[in-house]
């Protein structure tokens, strides 16, 4: 929280500054989705952030994750007269040709939270320390499952999300980091065989698509609260998650005897399966500090000054090193959901009180 009152007060340090600056620009952000709550509070955060520092914003969600329909919105922004680009793309590695037109026109370009792939045009890139956010999820499958002293072997399966997200494999290679040692060791055991990220990626980070593929492996692989035993889930995210979970319950299983399962993004779904004990830690990203980054970033571009960056070895796109600004990400439990979440401001207690009761 100290972090965040720090950075706000930096940003608003920086409004009063500028003056009448502020309001000759025009930003535009695009969204992938309006399907997950994650993509639905970092646009109307950041609009907010934005509109109220001054600028004109035009925001879009490209339909439910569809390529096509973002990049016909990028091509507006850009003849509509935007002087920075904010971008949640959602194919990675799709928008090298849309993003050409922006260099011609000298629109700046800032890839948010997934890096854009293939192309010289982005400025710059502002996320959390993605690498990290897989180091929590698979230490935490290490400590709850105790590895270093537990005799084992313990069963285990992995989910991460698209393959068109590049942001995948630093998730999942964060988390590998953590529990391959342990797989090689014959403490943990996939019984599946899937522990590459193509064999366990989710297209669209879907929560259909993986709840399909956990009920594949209840079924494929005998697990059941009282036949094959399955101790864990490493899950990239709360999507995913929410899959896994649903499947879990269609095979019989409840609070007493869930397998530890992981995510990322403190879905207000996945706080409540917290909360009932059916998923024992989410990932938050605080989408107030992303977004206060991001501002900070539109304002230095169009006041003429270098961004605050914090990275300048890690995001390769394959055409050169994207200067880039990390934020710290945070583990949220079942322990201290309401002191991260709700002491904070960024849900309120009555969101939970279906589950409370």
């Amino acid at each position: 929280m100290k972090k965040l009152l720090t950075l706000l007060l930096v940003v608003s340090f920086v409004l009063v500054s500028a003056g009448a600056a502020l309001a000759a620009g025009k930003v535009g952000v695009s969204m992938p989705t309006m399907s997950l709550q994650r993509w639905i509070q970092d646009g109307q955060y950041l609009k907010a952030e934005l509109e109220a520092a001054g600028y004109e914003v035009d925001l879009q969600y490209a339909g439910d994750n569809d390529v096509p329909i973002q990049l016909a919105q990028l091509e507006n922004m850009i003849l509509g007269g935007c002087d920075v680009l904010v971008i949640v793309a959602i194919d990675g590695f799709s928008l090298t040709n849309v993003l050409n037109d922006a260099v011609e026109q000298g629109v700046k370009v800032i890839a948010y939270d997934r890096l854009i792939m293939d192309t010289p045009a982005v400025s710059y890139y502002v996320t959390f320390d993605n690498f990290q956010v897989g180091v929590y999820q698979g230490s935490y499958v290490r400590d709850a499952l105790n590895l270093d002293s537990a005799a084992g072997p313990f069963n285990i399966e992995l989910f991460t999300g698209d393959p068109g997200d590049n942001n995948i494999h630093f998730f999942f290679g964060g988390a590998m980091s953590i529990l391959q040692p342990y797989i090689d060791s014959g403490k943990l055991v996939v019984p599946s065989g899937q522990t590459t990220w193509q064999q366990v990626a989710t297209p669209g980070w879907s929560t259909v698509n993986a709840q399909a593929r956990m009920e594949n492996l209840i079924t494929s692989n005998g697990y059941g609260p009282n036949a094959v035993p399955l101790h864990a889930v490493m899950c990239s995210n709360d999507s995913t998650a929410q899959g896994a979970i649903n499947g879990l319950v269609g095979g019989g299983y409840t609070p007493a005897n869930v397998p530890v399962v992981t995510g990322q993004d403190a879905d207000v779904a996945n706080v409540k399966f917290m909360i009932q004990g059916m998923q024992s830690m989410s990932v938050w990203k605080d989408t107030r500090v992303l977004a206060a980054q991001a501002l900070a970033m539109v304002n230095a571009i169009l006041m003429g000054t270098e961004p605050e960056i914090n990275d300048t070895s890690s995001y390769d796109n394959n055409t050169g090193i994207i200067p880039t600004f990390l934020c710290d990400p945070e583990v949220v439990t079942p322990a201290n959901w309401q002191e991260k979440l709700i002491d904070g401001g960024y849900y309120q207690l009555r969101e939970f009180a279906d589950v409370l009761l």
